[in-house]
C-alpha cells in the first residue's frame, strides 16, 4: 500500500519567517547561508530553478519533531534566531 504524498510545505511562508528572523540580524547570514545549504537536497543545482531547497519529506519531518503536528507549521522567527545562534556557537567552538 502506497501512501498519499502530502503537499509541499508552503515555501513562501517558510522563506517570510525566516527572513523576519534573520533579515534584521546581518550578523546571522553567513551561518543562515550555511544551514541553508547543508538541509539543501543533495544535487540541487541539477534541477530548475535550482535554489537549494530542502527535500520536502526532510523539511516535513524536522518541522514535525520541532512542532508537533503534521510537519506543515511554519517555523518562529525566535526559534530561527535561536538556532542560528546555537550552530554559530557551535562553530565558533569547533574553532577552538
Amino acid at each position: 500500500m502506497s501512501r498519499a504524498r502530502a503537499a509541499d510545505p508552503d515555501w513562501a511562508a517558510v522563506a517570510r519567517a525566516l527572513w523576519s528572523a534573520v533579515g534584521p540580524r546581518p550578523w546571522l547570514w553567513p551561518m543562515a547561508a550555511i544551514e541553508g545549504v547543508r538541509l539543501a537536497r543533495p544535487g540541487w543545482w541539477r534541477r530548475w530553478p535550482p535554489v537549494p531547497l530542502p527535500d520536502a519529506a526532510l523539511w516535513r519531518f524536522r518541522v514535525e519533531t520541532a512542532y508537533g503536528g503534521a510537519g506543515d507549521a511554519v517555523p518562529q522567527a525566535g526559534d530561527v534566531e535561536s538556532f542560528l545562534q546555537w550552530c554559530r556557537g557551535m562553530a565558533r567552538w569547533r574553532r577552538r
